[in-house]
């Protein structure tokens, strides 16, 4: 080989690479850039401990656990049964927080009338006067309410108890726009209303109202009911018409006073 020749050609592809940029040589041996490099050594990682999925697969969330449900019914009959006394039953209702009535209402109506009066009555739950004054059977009711049982001798504002009224209702609260009681709220308020039976302990019940009857006595219409005697937590009851329903229909007035004179024999015969 002439070594002038491949010094010339040498110099010249050189020029040519100074010419293009190339100032400096680095290897001496050709360079494969694409080549993967192996990855540098890394300390192991520990394994990764995933938290519980808030959702499955369709979206749904996960279920509550069971230490966080509450069975409002179960909690009312704890409390209930702890009740000694009338006074002690009423704050504990008055305080009960699982029944969202008591945030809507004005009032909570406990009872009215002496407690040892002979016959207690238990309607559904107060109306929309009844709330405004805090007091059970206002109003054109009320005053209806107060006649049917001065014909018999009986008045709520009596002060003997053999001619005394004792009056309270299913829930102590107004329901919005005077609705049904649904069965969740009068279940969770069932266990105060038969504490409240024991501590008054009449002779005699009276039930006014479609939910109060279908609570205790069980399914069936008011007109197959009302004027039949029934024993609840073993007093004997009389389910009659709620005034109201007497005042829209004045047929009734005359199953009603026979509920009254049905009222007062039994009264007789308890003596």
């Amino acid at each position: 080989m002439d070594l002038a020749v491949d010094y010339w050609v040498a110099a010249d592809l050189l020029k040519w690479q100074v010419e293009m940029g190339a100032d400096e040589a680095i290897l001496d041996a050709p360079l494969d850039r694409y080549a993967l490099e192996p990855p540098a050594p890394t300390a192991e990682k520990p394994a990764r401990v995933d938290a519980p999925a808030a959702k499955d697969k369709k979206g749904t969330p996960p279920p509550i656990p069971d230490v966080l449900k509450v069975d409002p019914a179960a909690v009312a009959a704890r409390r209930a049964a702890s009740a000694k006394s009338l006074e002690e039953l009423a704050a504990t209702m008055e305080a009960f927080e699982h029944c969202d009535l008591r945030h809507g209402a004005r009032n909570f109506i406990f009872a009215e009338g002496m407690p040892s009066a002979r016959v207690m009555i238990l309607g559904d739950a107060p109306k929309r006067d009844d709330d405004v004054k805090g007091q059970l059977f206002v109003g054109p009711v009320g005053v209806l309410f107060d006649r049917m049982f001065e014909a018999i001798g009986l008045r709520r504002d009596s002060e003997l108890s053999a001619e005394a009224l004792y009056v309270t209702t299913l829930l102590p609260w107004r329901t919005p726009s005077d609705r049904t009681p649904s069965a969740d709220e009068v279940e969770m308020m069932l266990p105060f209303v038969k504490k409240h039976i024991s501590l008054v302990a009449p002779d005699v019940l009276v039930l006014f109202g479609g939910v109060t009857c279908q609570t205790f006595l069980g399914q069936g219409g008011m007109a197959r009911k009302r004027g039949h005697w029934a024993e609840i937590e073993g007093r004997p009851a009389l389910p009659m018409f709620h005034p109201m329903q007497v005042m829209g229909d004045p047929d009734k007035k005359r199953d009603t006073w026979a509920d009254l004179l049905s009222l007062k024999a039994k009264l007789r015969e308890l003596q």
